[in-house]
């Protein structure tokens, strides 16, 4: 993950204080939490509870109607309540962060007559961990939608800084897997060089497959082939271009995008004579043609 600053921390914390995020399973997985540590507080009592979603202003969490946390929660007396997130570290280790709130509202959970959603604000900023793990997450979301037609051309130094393990890698069209090279990438696509004839791959639906380092992962994108273009000099192949399902583009993919992207755009500042010396490489590498 890029290295936050606290000038950035500030930034998420106001750009971004009133998103709120679902604890979905991917989300879970993503942030490295452990759902079985997640506890409400509460003169001197605890209780595990699950968190349903988040923000930077409160937390909303499902527990049963008929515990002592429910009793506690919906008393009008209650003080200070702390909720405990519990994440596992890169360490395998776990890592307690509390927030301090008070109960705003208490509501069935989807109708339900046994469970509860409460919602809790909170009387304080998160910790700096916390707002950086979301935070992240804010971030990648948005420039997705903003700046999901920049594309990023592919070569030596930008594999590296992407942490892209490898260029060779496989789509599955219409279910059988072919091998291809990536060119370039953006949050909305990918153009791809391949064996095929145009007719019979345009319109086609894919799963393009993307290897990432540090951490090792594999993500898994769908999309449809809307276009394809000739390399001169080569019959056989081709280069495709790739439209991403933009509602099912995993969350580990945008973050990997969005931290390339920001790190670039900070370079360009601080640094704007280097980094065109290394566009122009790449604008090179993009218009050489890559064997397959």
């Amino acid at each position: 993950m890029a290295l936050v600053t606290t000038q950035q921390l500030t930034d998420y914390y106001n750009h971004y204080r009133e998103n709120e995020i679902t604890f979905t399973k991917e989300m879970i997985q993503l942030l490295s939490i452990n759902p079985r540590e997640i506890y409400v507080k509460c003169n001197g009592n605890q209780w595990p509870c699950i968190i349903n979603s988040t923000s930077f202003q409160l937390c909303r969490i499902i527990v049963g109607v008929k515990g002592g946390a429910y009793a506690m929660l919906s008393n009008k007396d209650t003080g200070i309540v702390s909720v405990r997130f519990c994440f596992i570290n890169s360490d395998r280790q776990p890592v307690a962060l509390f927030v301090n709130g008070h109960v705003e509202e208490i509501k069935p959970y989807m109708n339900s007559a046994e469970l509860a959603v409460v919602t809790i604000m909170f009387t304080q900023r998160p910790p700096d961990d916390l707002i950086e793990k979301f935070g992240t997450v804010f971030d990648a979301n948005e420039n997705a939608m903003r700046r999901k037609e920049e594309r990023i051309v592919l070569n030596p130094d930008v594999k590296r800084k992407l942490g892209l393990e490898k260029e060779e890698t496989v789509i599955h069209l219409q279910g059988v897997p072919r091998n291809c090279v990536l060119r370039d990438l953006s949050f909305s696509g990918a153009k791809i060089i391949m064996m095929g004839i145009p007719k019979f791959i345009m319109d086609k639906p894919v799963i393009l497959q993307v290897s990432f380092q540090d951490p090792g992962e594999v993500i898994q994108i769908m999309g449809v082939i809307v276009g394809t273009s000739s390399i001169q000099g080569r019959k056989d192949i081709l280069v495709a271009s790739i439209k991403f399902d933009e509602k099912n583009v995993p969350i580990q993919y945008k973050i990997r995008i969005n931290n390339y992207i920001v790190t670039a755009r900070k370079n360009i500042l601080t640094n704007p004579q280097s980094t065109a010396a290394q566009n122009s490489g790449a604008a090179k590498v993009a218009q050489a043609d890559l064997p397959i």
